[in-house]
């Protein structure tokens, strides 16, 4: 400890240069303009005296502890100056002492100066709080770590916090060129010629530090004479060999428990999660160049691989995994080109954070209520006979793909979306299965949970409950291989605008969105639940391919179209896909014509119709005796031709006719035959065999054949009821063109 002396100017030759060339005025101060310019804050309240406590904070060599000397030559306070390395909590007491007898005896004020505070403890640290809080010593820390973690808060809260950066080339060519030329503290009575090369050189190894940048140059000019001090006049000449003889290494600012420590870290890892292998291994090199633990900067990849990496490309994982076992075969210094390997597979493979899924599900356990694990997912082994537990499970095995629809989050958490998975590498695949069941899901409706049973019967049939269910989870893969045939005949590319609208419409606008990413893809809805499971389905698109989904539950196409929704934004479309659109009682001339009036020249539509007059028949699907199956195939046909009835007039010849009529040009017409497993029940059967259903086929039996009505009702109850059939769906696809040009 001691006072000013301390901080007092000596050109004794024996000093380092950079001791000599310390700056002793704020104008002899290089570099640090953010913070020292003319009008600055802390440079106005050094020339005024009126220092509040302040903590520097910056790498070694750019300027804080001159800036300490600075101020005790420029301060009219008393100026005491600490190491924390070197002092304790005594040494500490004793310059608290002499700042009460400064304030006492001589009303002056006392600065404290402590170099590496963050050397200090916490319980040193306190020490100092009380009497920087009551104004005894004003506090000027000196830190080479960040405050924030380091500094005891309270002392932070009390100080001003001033960064100190690197210096900048400039600034260091500048101090190079003064200690050259100053005649007292410098080498300024001799003539120092230094090459531009060999400046650059020096400027360029000392990393931004003036004290290994001067003590370089000190190397490099006293070793380049006979003797040392030569006669003044004595020309020196310092080439780029001498000043890489000088300044052979690069001192690498790098502590292993600090801040730079975790900067470089989170340098290399953002480097490679932005798929920058140069960075990449620039921020490698350094820290391996600085003594870096590679186990370390192998843990963090392992991380980087599942954080950053996941199912874009399943096998980083694997390859950093490898790379680190090689190593602790090989070690070092060959160990480095493992280290380089798994830094580049990184670097330079797909990108995909999905894993944070995870997180977004455990939020969700730690803030929502806890929900049960539903039934049909429980364990069937211990109570299935008594609670029912298990009961109605569906086996994806035993299902076409592999793959049934089936409800396996809580009832209260059903359409949360956690994995989101990218469209990088291997997770594009991942992510088109993922997103097509999803959608296949939301269009058929996901089966209810099973309850739990909470009383115990033997007589309950759970086993006919299940294939019930079973059937009836089997149709997505239905409507999967109708989306699929739609898909094709409508040749979407990438740019294309497509308008997907009908009963059936959320079938295929997921599928349109990935054929058109950078086209638009809008829907009109008209079933209100659809319309909603749309919306929510879309929020986890990207805005910029988000699909616009539009109510059509209250309006009817036409209008939607003839009214400019602004939904549409004036858009022409060059793919239309209507599907089940005409079962409705929506004018066909209308509808088709309203689709010309959004179409662009070339547009094509596809028209997906489903004709339940050419479908399944359930005399098809029975064995009667002679009359009574007359009896139901004549009621049937009858029913299924009844052209009165909208939902079943359709077929192919019609709508080819009524889009002709209307102006386009019919390129293609075919049907396609989908095969629902479906359970006939007892209930449905009861329904379509009810005389007093008008119009239906009861009804339709009973105007002519009453008396047998019920025997054929007993037959089908007898052979079809609660029975699961392949019943068969026809489909119209026409696929036609707009054929006016130059609207």
């Amino acid at each position: 400890m001691a006072e000013e002396s301390l901080f007092s100017q000596n050109s004794h030759s024996m000093e380092p240069l950079a001791a000599r060339m310390r700056p002793r005025t704020l104008d002899e101060f290089v570099g640090q303009e953010e913070i020292l310019g003319s009008g600055r804050l802390l440079r106005r309240a050094i020339q005024a005296d009126m220092l509040s406590s302040v903590i520097f904070y910056g790498p070694p060599g750019t300027g804080k502890t001159t800036l300490a000397r600075v101020i005790a030559n420029t301060t009219r306070s008393s100026f005491i100056s600490i190491n924390a390395v070197l002092a304790g909590v005594k040494d500490l007491r004793e310059a608290i002492e002499q700042a009460k007898q400064n304030a006492e005896l001589y009303g002056r004020r006392t600065i404290l100066f402590v170099d590496e505070v963050h050397r200090w403890n916490k319980a040193q640290q306190d020490a100092l709080l009380p009497w920087v809080e009551n104004g005894t010593v004003i506090l000027i820390g000196a830190t080479t770590h960040n405050p924030f973690f380091e500094v005891n808060s309270a002392l932070v809260s009390r100080s001003r916090i001033f960064q100190l950066k690197t210096l900048t080339e400039d600034n260091l060519r500048e101090i190079a060129e003064r200690a050259a030329t100053d005649p007292v503290r410098g080498y300024g009575q001799l003539d120092v010629r230094i090459d531009d090369g060999a400046l650059d050189h020096l400027i360029a190894v000392s990393g931004g530090d003036a004290r290994s940048l001067l003590g370089a140059l000190q190397l490099a000019v006293e070793t380049s004479v006979p003797s040392f001090p030569p006669p003044p006049g004595t020309v020196v000449s310092i080439d780029r060999s001498v000043a890489e003889e000088s300044i052979q290494r690069k001192a690498v600012l790098y502590d292993k428990e600090g801040d730079y420590h975790f900067d470089v870290i989170s340098a290399f890892i953002k480097s490679i999660r932005g798929s920058d292998p140069d960075a990449a291994l620039y921020w490698l090199a350094k820290m391996v160049h600085s003594g870096e633990d590679p186990r370390y900067i192998f843990r963090r990849m392992l991380i980087s691989a599942s954080e950053d990496v996941g199912l874009a490309d399943p096998a980083a994982l694997a390859v950093v995994e490898s790379a680190a076992a090689a190593f602790d075969r090989v070690g070092l210094p060959e160990g480095r080109y493992h280290l380089a390997h798994a830094t580049l597979y990184l670097a330079t493979c797909p990108k995909s954070n999905s894993t944070l899924g995870f997180f977004d599900a455990l939020k969700v356990i730690e803030s929502e209520r806890d929900e049960e694990v539903p039934n049909h997912l429980r364990d069937s082994s211990r109570d299935k006979e008594g609670f029912g537990h298990g009961s109605g499970y569906l086996y994806p095995h035993a299902y076409t793909e592999h793959w049934v629809a089936q409800a396996y989050l809580p009832p209260g958490l059903q359409g949360r979306l956690f994995y989101q998975p990218s469209d990088q590498g291997y997770e594009s695949q991942v992510r088109d299965r993922v997103e097509r069941l999803r959608e296949l899901q939301l269009e058929v409706g996901l089966p209810e949970s099973p309850q739990e049973v909470l009383s115990y019967s033997r007589a309950a049939d759970r086993e006919l409950d299940r294939w019930i269910a079973r059937a009836e989870a089997d149709r997505a893969h239905v409507f999967g291989a109708l989306r699929d045939r739609i898909m094709e005949e409508s040749h979407i590319a990438r740019h294309h605008r497509v308008l997907a609208a009908g009963r059936r419409a959320s079938l295929v606008i997921w599928e349109a969105v990935r054929s058109a990413p950078e086209g638009r893809v809008v829907g009109l809805l008209s079933d209100p639940r659809r319309f909603e499971a749309a919306v929510h389905h879309a929020a986890a698109f990207d805005p910029l391919t988000r699909p616009v989904i539009v109510d059509a539950s209250e309006r009817s196409i036409p209008e939607l179209l003839a009214g400019g929704a602004a939904e549409l934004g004036g858009l022409d479309f060059e793919r239309i896909l209507l599907i089940d659109s005409l079962s409705s009682g929506e004018p066909p001339a209308s509808l088709f014509a309203a689709l010309g009036s959004v179409a662009a020249n070339g547009c094509i539509v596809t028209v997906a119709q489903r004709l339940p007059g050419h479908g399944q028949r359930l005399s098809e699907l029975v064995t009667l005796d002679g009359d009574l199956r007359n009896v139901l195939a004549e009621a049937e046909e009858r029913l299924f031709s009844d052209a009165d009835n909208p939902a079943l007039k359709w077929d192919a010849d019609l709508i080819r006719d009524k889009l002709t009529e209307a102006g386009w040009n019919v390129t293609g017409a075919d049907s396609t035959d989908v095969i629902d497993r479906r359970v006939v029940g007892v209930p449905l059967l009861r329904d379509w065999m009810s005389p007093d259903r008008s119009g239906g086929l009861g009804a339709r039996i009973a105007e002519q054949h009453e008396e047998v009505r019920e025997a054929i009702h007993e037959a089908l109850a007898r052979q079809l009821g609660n029975r699961i059939v392949d019943w068969r769906i026809r489909y119209a696809i026409t696929v036609a063109e707009w054929k006016t040009a130059g609207r």
